[in-house]
Order: C-alpha cells, then structure tokens, then sequence
C-alpha cells in the first residue's frame, strides 16, 4: 500500500481501470447511438460500485493506520473532482452563449449552478420535466450522477468512521444501509419514478455494494471460496490450488453478464429497480475476482483500457455535452458523423484535460491551497450560472423583436392548468383530478375536453370561447390520448384516468366532448372504441380536434434561423415545417364523416398557401406555439376562436 499524506490508499490496479474504461464506453456508446447499444447506460452503475469500493477502502485502510482524515479525505476528492468539472462547466457556459435562446440558457444556467454545487439530481428529480427541453437538449443532464456521488462521498465517511470508532459490525452497518436504500428505490419505482432514478437514497445501494467489498472481513467468504474452487478445479481439471480458477470464473461471468445486459436491456421505466442489480452484482464479480484473474489480467488490464480508465471521469463529463450541443445545432436528427465527431473529440479534450490539468492539481505540494483555490472557482461558476437563471438567460444578446420572438412564455402551468386539470401521469394518477374546478355555467349544457396536452393547450381557448355559457369539465394527461382500454408504457396511469373519464362522463352527463390528442404519436382510429361509448352513454354531440401544425425542433428555433438567413420574421411560413401532420389531417377528416363526428381542422384555420401562421404580433406573446406544436395562451385563443359557434 502507498501513504499519500496520511491517507492510505490501496495498491494500483489496473483492471479497475479498464472497468472504468468499459463503464464510460457502453455509456457513450448508449448515448451517441442507442440503438446500437440499448443499455449501455449499466455504465454508471458499475461506476457507481467503483466508486463505492476504492473509497471505502481508502477510509478503512486509513482508519486501520490511525491517519485518517476529514480534510486530507474532502481536499483529495476536490482536487479529484474540481478541475474537469470547472472546464467543463465553463465550456458549456460559453458555448450556450452563442447557441442557446434565452430561456435554454436560462435553464442551463439553473444547471450550472445545479452542477457546481452537485445537486443536478435534486434539480432533475423535482423539476417537471414533460414540458421542458428532451434529454439531449440538456447539456449537464449527465451530471446527475456526480451529485449523487458527491452526496455519498459527504454522508458515507461519517457513517464509516463514526461505526469504526464505536467498533460496530460493518459489514451489518453497510449491508443494512444498502438494504434500506435498495428497498426504497423499488418502493419508488412503482410510485415517483424520477425519484428511483434520481434519488441519492434509492441509488445508494450500488455504491455501498462495492463498500462492502471494502469492509468485509469475515473468515465465512474465504472458506467458501476455498470450498468453491476446489470444485471448480476438479471440474476443469486443473491442479494448482491458488484460488485462480474460481477467481477467473466470476470474472469471466461478470463480464459476460455485463456485455449482454449492455446489447439486451431496455431504458424502461421499471430501471433502476431490480434489474439494476445485474449490472451491480457483475460489477461486484469483477472487482471482487482480483487482479489476477483470467478477465481481469488479460483484457481489463491491456494498456488501451488502462489509457481509457485513466480518462474516464473528462471523458464521461465532456462526451455528453458535446453530443448535446451537437443535437441542439443540427436541424432533425443529429448526423451519425457529427456524432462521431463528437465523440473523437470527447476523448482528445479528456486526454488533454487528464494530461495538463487534472495530473497538475491532483498531485504535487500546496494540496490544501489547490484545493481552496478550486472551491471558491467552482462557487464562482455556480453564482454566475445562477445570475445567468435569474436573469432569464441574457435576452439582451439578440436584437429587441427576435428576444421578444424567441423568448417563449413559461406560464403553461396555469395556461394549462397543470397538476390540476392537466396531470403529469408520470407522477399523479386520476385521483389528483379531485383539485380540478369544473368551470360554472349560467345554462345547464356542461362540455367535456378530453385528451393529452394537446388537449390542455385548447383549454384557454376553450375559455375565452365559452366563457360563462356552460359548465366546462377538463380531463387531459400527459401523453395519454382519450383511447380506451390500451396501455401506455411510459404513462401507466393513462388506462386508469381514461377509466375515471368514462366514469365521469356517465355521472354529469355532459351534452358535448371534445377529443383532442397529437394524434400521430397513437393509433388514433382507435376513436371508434370512444366514440361508441361516448354514444352509449348519451352523448350526441362529439368533436375531434385534428393536428396542429407540427414544426421541427422549435417554432422559435425555426424563426430565428429564418431570421438570421433573412432579417425577417415571417408572419407565415412552409419552412421547418413536419408536413406528415397535414397528410393525418387528410385522413381524418375521411374517418369523422364516416363515424358521424364533429371535425375541426386546425390547419384550415391556421395554414393557406403562404404556410402556417407563426405569430400574431411583435412580441412573445404574439407566437403561436411556444416549442415544436404546444399553442401559447394567444395562439390557442386566436385558434379557438374561429371555430365553428355552437348553435343558440
């Protein structure tokens, strides 16, 4: 063992370092082409078990010397942690300047902070989600996994040494902890999913997983090991009685685990949960097996992997940043070769990172200075990333119009009226509809809009349109269709409200339902299930709302390319426009002549020859759909509005 200071570490293995390089490959292999490598994501949770084995190990060793130490452990891990975290948060603060509008700048300034201070996690597991960026349009998502490290590194030491001082069994201690914790993530996997995922407390478990590794030291796991590779010797026929064989039997199955999982596993909803544990226990194997096993030896220690591992940390924070702003810059899909790009640059500025700066401030004399100078850099970050949120993303960049254009309105909550009327099924079920006012009527007529947030977004409409005529009832949910009888993966609770609707339909009686959806993503014909029932139950009067015109990326997005090309801001453009909405306009029109329903065409009321109508005046306001088809408060009243009058 080698003494830095007074902190003991263990003696260099290389093979943890090609499983670093195997855990930050299958991740950037799932995140640059997922449909190559489905669950390459298990890469963060063999990370995860790493990362739990060498610090507990470092603490137990230390603790064993007499030489552990609060401030020598807490400046390692900054000078461990801080350097390519600072680059890389200021790369992306910089880069957003000149790529992002005001209001993603904003939220990525939100993140800076988030991720400076190492609670992007906390941020990404109570922030709602549905309407905000996806995935990779966010350029610090991946830094979740560094907050909840983070959080371990400051709670797991203080347990370890108050539970070492008190001579506590620790092996009862971490398997207890790790225990609790498995046990609530799957608790939340059936109950608040971005809480199983994001939550330091249901994540803990794979770190303390490879803890145990650390602190075991019962004579039971020797013996049984004896035991097994005597067996497996007699099996393989082999004489020598070193422990080997078993050793490279459990790596071998470890590795073979991990690899089919990577090809095999799906990113569904029921992840973490149980099927986390594959990834962990291989993990687990594989360290576990030692230096000197077969696997371990011979691939996981080759130089390449080694060199791998020894980037993994720059190599994992630049790699998903750059795979975002190249997905932001491009238009559609991002290339397979601008990927690639991405990629091959990812490693060049990790090896760089890893050469010039982290080996600078990792090692050498003036630790404790290094490591205050790097605490108050990265404060700054966060405080300028915070000011940058605050003050919505710096508008001022862009001339007055286009600011005004481009800086979407953030009020859908109540335009909406979300978590109320409007439900993110991915956390509420019907039941939250108890919240939901039914809008009073001066005439005893009550009108039913049913639908997703397509839906939702007509409700200003709808309320402009009526205003105190009738009893207007609102039953939408995210990503969940007025279809009945059908199951949606990613929102299991869409049967359960549709059930509830149905229900509700045959209590008030309502004498009109409005069915409204982005029929594309369903199988929208489906609606003659609906329809029939709807009938069955009195109703006579049905109107179906078709598509709204659909645009790639942003309309904002779309408008300032436009703009930038051009200097205009048209009232009215083809440009960016995903025309497969007008052909389902077609079709459905064809289909509600011949099931006898009302159909209203938003694209005959918001297109002509010209192209479809992108704003109404000069300010943000003014646009008619705030991301890629979501009506803004203005566009849904101007759409609403022109729909047919109801009879007197």
């Amino acid at each position: 063992m080698s003494s830095d200071n007074h902190l003991i570490h263990p003696k260099y293995r290389p093979d943890i370092d090609g499983l670093r390089a195997v855990a930050v490959l299958f991740v950037i292999c799932f995140h640059a082409f997922p449909g190559f490598m489905k669950g390459g994501f298990i890469g963060v949770d063999i990370f995860f078990v790493i990362s739990g084995y060498l610090i507990s190990t470092i603490i137990i060793n230390s603790l064993d010397a007499g030489s552990f130490s609060f401030s020598e452990f807490y400046q390692r891990r900054i000078r461990r942690i801080f350097p390519a975290l600072i680059l890389l948060l200021l790369g992306v603060f910089i880069a957003g300047w000149f790529v992002q509008f005001p209001d993603d700048y904003a939220l990525l300034g939100k993140n800076i902070a988030g991720g400076a201070g190492f609670v992007s996690n906390l941020l990404y597991m109570t922030e709602d989600s549905y309407f905000g960026a996806t995935a990779i349009m966010q350029p610090l998502l991946h830094l979740w996994s560094l907050g909840v490290e983070e959080q371990f590194y400051l709670i797991w030491p203080v347990i370890l040494w108050f539970a070492y001082r008190r001579k506590w069994n620790l092996v009862i201690v971490t398997t207890s902890i790790a225990a609790a914790s498995f046990a609530y993530g799957i608790y939340e996997i059936y109950h608040d999913y971005q809480a199983a995922f994001y939550s330091p407390l249901a994540r803990f478990w794979e770190l303390m997983c490879g803890a145990l590794l650390a602190v075991n030291r019962s004579e039971i796991l020797p013996t049984l090991r004896k035991k097994t590779d005597g067996y497996l010797r007699r099996v393989f026929r082999r004489d020598n009685p070193d422990g080997k064989t078993l050793r490279s039997a459990q790596s071998i199955l470890g590795a073979v685990i991990i690899i089919a999982l990577a090809f095999a596993l799906k990113g569904e909803k029921d992840f973490p949960g149980w099927w986390a544990v594959l990834p962990v226990l291989s993990a687990v194997l594989i360290i576990s097996a030692g230096p000197d096993a077969w696997f371990n030896r011979t691939i996981l220690s080759r130089r390449t992997m080694v060199w791998f591992g020894l980037i993994s940390y720059p190599l994992y924070l630049w790699h998903w940043s750059l795979l975002s702003f190249a997905r932001i810059t491009s238009t559609g899909k991002t290339p397979t070769e601008l990927r690639w790009a991405a990629i091959l640059l990812s490693v060049l500025l990790a090896w760089l990172t890893y050469r010039f700066v982290e080996k600078h401030l990792r090692f050498g004399q003036h630790g404790k200075e290094k490591a205050i100078a790097l605490f108050l850099i990265i404060a700054a970050i966060g405080g300028a990333g915070y000011y940058t949120h605050h003050n919505g993303g710096w508008p001022q960049r862009y001339p007055k119009i286009i600011a005004d254009i481009i800086h979407r309105p953030r009020d859908y909550k109540n335009d909406y009226r979300h978590e109320t009327c409007f439900l993110n099924l991915v956390k509420q079920d019907y039941t939250a509809f108890k919240n939901c006012e039914v809008l009073p009527g001066k005439s005893n007529q009550t009108v039913l809009l049913w639908g997703d947030s397509h839906a939702a977004h007509l409700y200003p409409g709808y309320k402009l349109f009526y205003g105190d005529t009738v009893r207007f009832l609102q039953r939408n949910g995210s990503g969940c269709p007025p279809l009945l009888d059908m199951d949606f993966n990613d929102y299991p609770n869409c049967r359960a409200m549709n059930d509830d609707v149905m229900s509700l339909v045959q209590k008030e009686k309502p004498q009109k339902v409005i069915l409204a959806a982005i029929w594309g993503n369903y199988d929208w014909r489906k609606l003659t299930d609906t329809i029939a029932r709807l009938r069955a139950q009195g109703v006579k009067d049905i109107d179906i709302i078709g598509p709204v015109p659909a645009w790639q990326e942003t309309l904002p997005m779309q408008l300032y390319a436009v703009y930038k090309d051009t200097g205009d801001i048209p009232l009215r453009m083809n440009i960016g426009l995903n025309t497969g909405f007008m052909q389902l306009d077609d079709q459905m029109v064809v289909f509600a002549k011949e099931k006898h329903v009302n159909y209203i065409s938003p694209r005959r009321i918001l297109c002509n020859a010209d192209g479809c109508l992108t704003r109404l005046g000069d300010n943000n306001e003014s646009l008619i759909a705030w991301d890629y088809g979501h009506l803004t408060q203005k566009g849904s009243e101007y759409l609403v509005s022109r729909f047919p009058k109801p009879a007197p």
